[in-house]
């Protein structure tokens, strides 16, 4: 088993489940093909091989942050020998994180605060485009799997520092027994398909 996760720095990096892909490529067995799978929502990845050496690779234009890349602008790549369970972080630099989230669940409504803060400042920066507080009634939370959402404009947001948004927690009618709800924050940033997000946590109401 070959596993690690998404860092920048120490911090780990939350993505969206299965939308951000990674690649692995093993040399000398005739037709050279990718061995391709997605990062996990926590920014963990797992894949079973045969003992060998592989590359690993971020396809171009996938993820919410820089990925290396050769001088003819193709993605670099990461070579790894897989002997038994391997470990293999993957260093990537994010364009903005999120520090800090802390949610609250009050008089039927969740509430979050946080931070943004901006990572790549030179010429490859780009601006917030959106941020939006999601709540779901599984461990899965994203903007396609969810049961509410808030969010507020990157040009509304005066004070990156301090960001806040609240919205209602409204069951389904089937889960009307159900006594907590699971949120995160997720940050567009513009011109980038993917969203960065906070760590998923579990609210008890």
């Amino acid at each position: 088993m070959l596993s690690g996760a998404l860092l920048y720095v120490k911090d780990t990096v939350f993505v969206e489940y299965d939308r951000v892909p990674y690649q692995l490529f093993q040399y000398g067995f005739g037709k050279v093909g990718p061995i391709g799978s997605s990062f996990k929502q926590d920014g963990t990845y797992s894949s079973l091989l045969f003992d060998g050496d592989y590359k690993f690779t971020i396809p171009g234009g996938q993820g919410p942050f820089r990925w290396k890349e050769l001088s003819a602008g193709t993605p670099d790549s990461i070579a790894v020998t897989v002997k038994g369970n391997t470990s293999l972080n993957i260093d990537v630099t994010p364009y903005y994180m999120i520090r800090g989230a802390q949610f609250n669940v009050s008089g039927g409504k969740t509430q979050a605060s946080f931070s943004i803060e901006k990572i790549i400042t030179d010429a490859d920066a780009k601006n917030v485009e959106r941020v939006t507080l999601y709540i779901n009634k599984t461990q899965f939370v994203s903007g396609a799997n969810n049961i509410g959402s808030a969010s507020i404009n990157g040009g509304d947001i005066s004070d990156p520092s301090s960001v806040n948004l609240e919205v209602n927690i409204e069951m389904p009618t089937n889960q009307a027994t159900q006594n907590y709800v699971f949120a995160r924050i997720g940050l567009k940033i513009e011109g980038i398909e993917d969203m960065i997000f906070s760590r998923i946590q579990r609210l008890d109401f």
